[in-house]
Formats: structure tokens, sequence, C-alpha cells
């Protein structure tokens, strides 16, 4: 199962809750949504909160004479998954300009 984590920026808020956002496939379940996460990323989880979005109504006309009428987007699903005190996910940490300095100038002091 493919798990994408969301970059958004309700989902940097949410990870110094250490929770963390990944959009999922339709049909999966918590068990296995967990399941996928811990195995792709080594870490423990400890909550998952699933819901799914309903996908928005898009208008569509098939020509000047035809009838118009009204199609919907794909829902999607999407997991908030608490992780265990202590683990953390690569994917959404950035290094600030501030730390990225401090980091080449202790690489140069050593050498």
């Amino acid at each position: 199962m493919l798990v994408i984590p969301r970059a958004t920026e309700k989902a940097y808020t949410e990870q110094t809750k250490n929770t963390y956002i990944f959009n999922v496939p339709e049909g999966g379940s918590k068990q296995s949504i967990a399941k996928a996460i811990e195995e792709q990323f080594n870490v423990t989880v400890k909550d998952i909160r699933v819901l799914t979005r309903k996908g928005k109504a898009t208008r569509f006309s098939k020509g000047k004479h035809a009838y118009p009428g009204t199609t919907y987007r794909r829902d999607k699903k999407i997991a908030y998954v608490t992780l265990k005190d202590g683990d953390k996910i690569k994917v959404f940490e950035e290094e600030t300009k501030a730390e990225a300095k401090e980091t080449k100038k202790s690489e140069k002091g050593e050498k």
C-alpha cells in the first residue's frame, strides 16, 4: 500500500503535536494503513484517524445545444497518524537557512 505524505501548512502545524497527515488509498483500513506507515518509515503508530473527503461537483457541457450536466471529482481518503513519543518522519523535516549555515560552519571547523 502506498501512503503519500501531505505537504500543507496544516500538516506542518500538526507535526508539532507529533501527528502526520497522509493521502491513502480509498480501500485501506486503519490497520492496513498503520502497518504500511510502520514498514515504510520505521516508526511506531500510536493512534490513527481516517476521513474521506467527498469530491467536488464540476459542471460540463457537451456542446452549444447539448444539455449541460454535473459530474464529481474523485473522493480522497486522508489519514491523521499520531506516532509514539520520540519517533519522527524525516519527510516533513526541513532544515532552515540558519541551521544550514551552522552545520556548514561546524563542518569547516572540523576540517
